[in-house]
């Protein structure tokens, strides 16, 4: 039975999905099936944010850093992805969900490119939740990339006033609103390079809970802590 809705929801919500290799290797699997496991998360958790009203979900799926893993568990990996952006299509038509990514495509086969490609423009009318997925995505790589940017457009004279709304512009998801809850799974205590900028002001939350047992209950009782949280963005408050 789903546990009551909290009355207050996060506006953004994104989620270091760590802990498949251990769950496999807790019950004396490849770490390939934790992974496989770890996609039904994803679907329960962005179908859950969706009937939830929570309009942005960002999932930290693969870093910069995951290329430097062994090549067949990274061969497996692009080939999970592939699969899954090919079966998840007419769940996110269903649900209004518009699929975007964050990171350095560039780095994937050009076949994959064209599956992000088709992927984002087959949803892209829909309304309801932006799922935004990050691959090869490297929070300092990011900020740099920006600056580099930036630095072009004020040498062009593009840019005549410098501050965090104009830099914000040539980050990956310009028109993403920072996120308000972070949840890590796995207990690890750590951002991993993830959206450095931009969760300067995020509430976070960590649970023990390894990524492919991370449902639905879960995902409600981590927005539930949310719900209590004050955010006071630096302020203090009033007594």
């Amino acid at each position: 039975m789903r546990k009551t809705v909290p009355d207050r929801l996060p506006t953004h919500v994104a989620i270091i999905m760590d802990g498949n290799g251990r769950w496999a290797k807790q019950k004396k699997l490849r770490r390939v099936e934790g992974h496989k496991v770890g996609i039904d998360s994803v679907r329960e958790i962005t179908e859950t944010a969706c009937d939830l009203g929570i309009p942005y979900l960002t999932l930290y799926a693969f870093s910069k850093e995951n290329w430097s893993r062994p090549k067949e568990e990274v061969k497996t990996l692009m080939s999970l992805l592939g699969l899954y952006l090919e079966l998840e299509v007419p769940m996110m038509m269903e649900k209004g969900i518009r699929f975007n990514i964050i990171g350095e495509r560039s780095d994937f086969s050009r076949s994959l490119q064209s599956q992000f490609d088709n992927v984002m423009k087959q949803t892209a009318g829909n309304r309801n939740l932006v799922l935004t997925i990050a691959l090869s995505y490297s929070g300092r790589k990011e900020i740099i990339r920006a600056v580099r940017l930036m630095c072009e457009d004020v040498k062009n004279g593009l840019v005549k006033r410098i501050d965090e709304r104009a830099f914000k512009r040539y980050l990956y998801g310009p028109d993403l609103p920072d996120p308000d809850f972070l949840i890590r799974t796995s207990g690890e205590m750590r951002l991993s390079n993830f959206l450095l900028w931009q969760v300067a002001y995020t509430e976070i939350y960590v649970t023990d809970i390894l990524w492919p047992d991370f449902r639905e209950q879960a995902f409600l009782e981590a927005l539930g802590e949310f719900a209590k949280r004050e955010r006071r963005f630096g302020n203090i408050k009033e007594y």
